[in-house]
């Protein structure tokens, strides 16, 4: 062989290598905000103020009121690698600054005119120095802080620019880099001006105040605020979890509303969004998505943040742990979320109880699900009928009953019936207003608690397979088997290897007996890959039991007296959820004096 023709390995030029890397950090304007926008956080900024031209592509330029860069270190700052941030492979493992990697600048001085004012607090005038390297930082005006110019974008790389979207869509990515900023640093202020006018700008406050304006009134009207923590008992600390949970009612076509943040850094991690999802469960429809903000801090030795250019990417030392942690606290938040006003101080929502007969009804009731869905899940039919009847239910022409006392009413947000429209709802009136309740959506949340409460009070039921099921495995698939064959255990798979590329599935739970096993197993497999943990089983028997609910609650069309409506009423008031059925929807709605007053004018 002529080795004469083989190319020679040669290093590349510095400029080069540059322009290379720029390409991973650089992928638009907005990712220039982004890094000028961490590094003016990291040097304490509380006043922040970006500029843009044509979307970013022609100007971009950053201030800040922060600590700013001493002049002789001025020219350091362009430098490849260069960073105050770490010095040793420990910090790299504990970093807790948003900016540490020293390649932003460098990325931008390789493929735009740079060029940095700073002042420090004690140097009598600014200093100025452009990024192209060969000069010495030269004195400049300008007041406390640092700001950064990066003009002409990719002007050193024009195919690379050929590739940005036009103005408008550029500047959009560019305030939606901003958002994601400042939805993390409500304590400082935020203005955004393109071609010189001011589109953008928020005032530094709560964390509340900063959600609220950029998610929207929407949003405000219809979240929860939730904190969960575990206290910490081990040397490695212990994950907190806070933040702003949209209901069902603010889900979102796309899942463009949903922030989550790991100690300040926002970042987009499949395992804390599956977390999140599955915590929603079945009180979203399978083609919506929820919106919230998300706050995850857990000590910085227990997350490497230096996964990608754009550390937009973490990876946890123990993603497992941190899932179920997300998950459960998630779905805990939401298990107490209500859309009912508050009626009284005393008042505390749907926790009140179920009196007498009827609380001790439904303990009887409970049992009595759990044998029938074990044995025959279509007998469950006719367990359901009882839940409305609890005091020998009258006939549909009983007479209305006299409103309650305002001071009995306060203790029952859903209030008391006053007549059934269309056999299909229930108006009901309490101390704020008219409730208007979907009975078959109600009661269907009510069945469908029941059954899951059911189901995970008593040991699963498994079937034996009578000839075990074997399929195709990947490499991959087995050793997750094999991994997690307890876990599979819990879940009624007896699941075993019996050749290197063949699975055989002993039993499965009872109700998924008529399932694909093939199809199942593999999706449980391939959550167990992406997230170490998974609800496909849960989600599946879920399934069945939603719609066993469905069939089983009362109908539409079905005529109820007046004790059986505010016995309905009862129910949902002490069930989790029934604030929605299993599909998503809402199960009432509620109608305020005052908006019924505006209606009829009354007042004016």
């Amino acid at each position: 062989m002529d080795t004469t023709l083989l190319p020679r390995i040669e290093c590349l030029p510095d400029r080069l290598i540059s322009q290379i890397a720029a390409g991973e950090v650089i992928e638009r304007p907005s990712a220039v905000v982004k890094e000028l926008l961490e590094n003016a956080l990291d040097a304490g900024a509380t006043r922040i103020d970006i500029h843009l031209e044509k979307g970013g592509v022609k100007r971009i330029a950053v201030s800040d009121n922060g600590c700013g860069i001493p002049h002789d270190q001025l020219s350091l700052a362009p430098v490849r690698h260069a960073t105050s941030k770490i010095a040793t492979l420990n910090d790299l493992e504990r970093v807790s600054t948003l900016g540490f990697r020293g390649e932003a600048l460098a990325s931008m001085a390789a493929v735009a005119k740079l060029s940095l004012f700073s002042r420090t607090a004690d140097s009598p005038h600014a200093w100025r120095f452009d990024g192209d390297g060969g000069e010495e930082p030269v004195p400049s005006s300008g007041g406390y802080g640092t700001t950064v110019e990066v003009a002409e974008l990719y002007v050193n790389t024009p195919a690379r620019r050929k590739f940005l979207k036009n103005e408008q869509t550029e500047y959009a990515h560019c305030a939606e880099a901003l958002r994601f900023i400042a939805l993390a640093s409500p304590h400082v202020h935020f203005s955004l001006t393109h071609n010189s006018r001011l589109t953008l700008q928020l005032q530094a406050g709560t964390l509340e105040q900063r959600v609220f304006a950029i998610l929207g009134t929407d949003f405000s009207k219809a979240c929860l605020h939730f904190e969960h923590a575990i206290p910490a008992t081990t040397e490695t600390g212990a994950p907190r979890i806070y933040g702003y949970l949209g209901e069902p009612t603010v889900a979102r076509s796309r899942g463009d509303m949903q922030y989550f943040y790991v100690n300040r850094r926002h970042i987009r991690d499949r395992t804390l969004s599956h977390a999140v999802r599955t915590a929603y469960g079945d009180l979203l429809p399978t083609d919506r998505y929820p919106a919230y903000v998300l706050y995850l801090e857990l000590p910085h030795r227990e997350v490497d943040v230096n996964v990608h250019p754009t550390k937009t990417e973490v990876r946890f030392r123990n993603a497992h742990s941190i899932h179920q942690f997300v998950h459960h606290a998630v779905r805990d938040a939401l298990s107490g979320m209500h859309r009912t006003p508050e009626i009284s101080p005393q008042h505390t929502l749907l926790k009140q109880g179920l009196p007498g007969k009827i609380r001790s009804d439904a303990s009887r009731h409970t049992q009595s699900v759990a044998h029938a869905v074990q044995q025959n899940p279509q007998e469950y039919v006719a367990f359901v009928s009882a839940a409305l009847h609890h005091d020998a239910a009258p006939a549909a022409s009983e007479t209305m009953q006299e409103t309650a006392p305002a001071q009995e009413m306060a203790h029952h947000p859903l209030g008391y019936a006053l007549v059934q429209l269309r056999n299909t709802y229930i108006l009901a009136q309490n101390t704020e207003g008219l409730v208007l309740v979907d009975m078959h959506a109600g009661h269907e949340r009510i069945v469908y608690e029941k059954l899951k409460s059911a189901t995970n009070q008593h040991t699963l039921e498994v079937q034996t397979l009578l000839i075990p099921f074997s399929f195709h495995a990947s490499e991959l698939e087995i050793a997750m088997a094999e991994t997690h064959s307890q876990f599979l255990l819990s879940l009624g798979f007896e699941v075993s290897q019996i050749s290197p590329h063949t699975l055989s599935v002993r039993t499965t739970p009872a109700l998924l007996r008529h399932a694909d096993i093939e199809a199942l197993m593999h999706d449980v497999l391939g959550d167990l890959v992406q997230y170490g943990v998974s609800q496909v089983t849960q989600e599946k028997l879920n399934d069945i039991l939603a719609t066993i609910s469905c069939h089983s609650a009362v109908r539409a069309n079905h005529s109820l007296g007046i004790t059986e409506m505010n016995a309905l009423l009862r129910q949902m008031e002490t069930t989790d959820r029934a604030d929605y059925c299993n599909h998503g929807r809402p199960t009432w709605v509620h109608l305020d004096w005052k908006t019924l007053d505006a209606f009829f004018m009354r007042g004016r």
